[in-house]
């Protein structure tokens, strides 16, 4: 689906105003573009797709900070290229101190939102036939989807489990319910 600029600037302007459904909608819209930059850049899907999740983890705490008189996708990919460029130092760095640094990044609370259309889809299924679903998703995205809806944690309590930023936490839950629904809209096609 093509979005006018009229209708992003709206989006991004909810987004600003902290509207969760807003969030989704910009990453269902961009996600394409910025795992493509980076698959480009990294040549491996898991590079890409780590760095694509921190784009927009950041892209959604920096919100706020974004000027309309530019276009949305170009902020992205400059975040996109940042994080990369952070990626390839910190493992230089880490190679010649022979460390890993940790994430020194503060969890912040996150407010859940009315149920998307994802989740309605979710569930709608019934648990034999959606846990046959979630099996068809890469093993991280199998994990959030669990610790969320099986286990029934927290924003926070997921990022403590995973040792991840909360934003980065949301990024993927959002990632993953759109894969989930897709899958599942494709079964019922079928």
């Amino acid at each position: 689906m093509e979005k006018t600029d009229e209708s992003l600037t709206n989006l991004i302007e909810k987004a600003k105003l902290g509207n969760q459904i807003a969030f989704s909608a910009l990453l269902n819209h961009f996600w394409n573009d910025v795992y493509g930059f980076q698959l480009i850049r990294t040549q491996n899907e898991n590079d890409a797709e780590d760095i694509t999740i921190q784009t927009f983890s950041q892209a959604f705490d920096k919100i706020h900070t974004f000027d309309n008189s530019y276009k949305f996708k170009t902020w992205l990919i400059a975040i996109s290229k940042n994080l990369h460029v952070d990626l390839i130092r910190k493992r230089k760095r880490n190679v010649l101190q022979g460390s890993e640094s940790g994430n020194t990044e503060a969890i912040k609370k996150v407010l859940d939102d009315a149920p998307s259309i994802e989740d309605s889809l979710i569930t709608e299924q019934n648990l034999a036939a959606l846990l046959g679903y979630i099996k068809k998703l890469k093993p991280h995205y199998q994990e959030v989807i669990n610790l969320r809806y099986f286990q029934e944690l927290a924003y926070a309590e997921i990022a403590e489990r995973l040792g991840e930023p909360i934003n980065n936490v949301k990024v993927k839950l959002l990632r993953a319910k759109k894969l989930l629904a897709e899958i599942i809209k494709n079964q019922k096609s079928d």
